[in-house]
């Protein structure tokens, strides 16, 4: 025999697919039964990743979450966020596919959709279309600039959403450009985040009501929305000087990160006085004999000293000074490290799929409706696409004419002999 594709099981052809298709939607229906989102069902069109970390999180704590994606042949799946997912293979550029999307969006509670501002209403499927079917549907709209505005139509990345919220200009250090941190701010917290909580409040919302409603979940305003303390802080005295020069912008000694002796790194945040002192002296410094700890024109001078010190040790021996004190003093965990950290052990902070791959439990922790993900690995593009529409309706010759249509497609996982 050869190699059987990951999560397929070996031997009995058809019988042992449809047993593996039965398996995961009881195990599906067992794992959502006592989570939060059980029973909501949501459609999310494939999208890059702030919309696929938004159907991960509905997904990972019950929802059922179907992946609407293009022709396993003329997409590439870039969805490494598929957990707990469906997919669907619906080409929604012509017109059944169009149709049967309405038609899935009946028996939907919530649809998320990631594309540009007018893309549905060409499609023929706003907000204002099938909303009208079905008065009860979340419609989750997740762009970069919003539903409206100067960039509405405007393509864009994290960074320019990022430098649009304001938020860009307050990230860098003195004298050099401001600089992104990846694309988690604006992609992912200020999008992908803040969808998934527009889409829980109006569900919420809709018990009361009994009605549906758009949420226009913009991007550049997440983010600028995760900024707020910087906007409430300014008359604190907290940004009076330059980018790179404040106390949380790389410019206080006791707010920095550290080079240690092996070339890893230390977290050091040690703000409040108490906590300061306790890095002094595990430093091995006297603070009677150091600068006012808000000198800031000494500031300079005592990160050079610091930096000194930690880069006589290395990260290690620097955990087992500062462990157990509130030095705030924390190693800097590369991701091959951080599932084994002692800590993160204890409270299971990672776990793995059936393929052995890392990635983080889902958060925040509910004491009586836990999320459960789902362990298996994440879907092929229409991989579920006919048991999809039979559970939203379509008959099976209703399906094949779709599929000899070219409407939809299949990729079931077959075995390599």
């Amino acid at each position: 025999r050869g190699r059987w594709p990951p999560g397929f099981w070996p031997g009995g052809g058809r019988a042992a697919a449809a047993a593996r298709c039965f398996g995961a939607r009881q195990e599906a229906a067992e794992r959502g039964a006592a989570m939060a989102l059980s029973g909501v069902r949501v459609l999310e069109l494939a999208g890059l990743a702030p919309s696929p970390l938004c159907g991960m999180i509905l997904a990972d704590f019950g929802a059922q979450v179907v992946r609407v994606d293009r022709s396993p042949r003329s997409a590439m799946n870039t969805d490494v966020q598929g957990r707990g997912k469906r997919s669907l293979a619906l080409d929604l550029k012509q017109a059944r596919g169009a149709a049967a999307l309405k038609r899935l969006c009946l028996r939907a509670d919530v649809l998320v959709e990631p594309f540009r501002h007018g893309v549905m209403e060409k499609l023929g499927l706003g907000p204002k279309v099938l909303l009208q079917e079905n008065t009860k549907l979340i419609y989750a709209r997740l762009t970069g600039f919003g539903q409206s505005g100067k960039y509405a139509k405007s393509a864009g990345h994290d960074i320019n959403y990022l430098a649009l919220s304001g938020v860009l200009s307050k990230l860098g250090r003195k004298d050099e450009n401001p600089y992104a941190p990846v694309n988690l701010l604006a992609d992912f917290a200020g999008g992908g985040v803040m969808c998934a909580m527009g889409i829980i409040m109006a569900l919420y919302e809709r018990t009361k009501s009994g009605k549906g409603q758009v949420v226009d979940a913009s991007m550049v305003e997440g983010t600028a929305y995760l900024s707020s303390f910087l906007w409430k802080s300014q008359n604190l005295g907290l940004w009076n000087r330059l980018r790179g020069e404040n106390l949380l912008d790389s410019g206080a000694p006791f707010y920095e990160t550290y080079k240690t002796l092996d070339g890893k790194f230390m977290a050091v945040g040690a703000i409040e006085p108490q906590f300061y002192e306790q890095l002094v002296k595990g430093l091995g410094l006297n603070s009677d004999k150091l600068p006012s700890q808000l000198s800031f024109s000494d500031w300079p001078e005592m990160k050079k000293m610091f930096a000194a010190i930690f880069s006589k040790k290395t990260q290690a021996e620097w955990c087992r000074i500062f462990d157990g004190t509130d030095a705030c003093v924390t190693p800097v965990l590369s991701l091959d490290e951080v599932a084994l950290h002692q800590h993160n052990k204890e409270r299971g902070s990672f776990i793995k799929n059936d393929q052995e791959e890392i990635s983080p439990r889902p958060s925040p922790l509910l004491s009586r409706t836990p999320a459960t993900p789902s362990p298996r690995r994440d879907p092929f593009i229409g991989e579920h696409t006919e048991e999809i529409l039979l559970e939203f309706g379509f008959t099976k010759e209703e399906i094949a004419k779709l599929h000899s249509e070219k409407v939809i497609e299949f990729n079931k996982p077959k075995a390599n002999l």
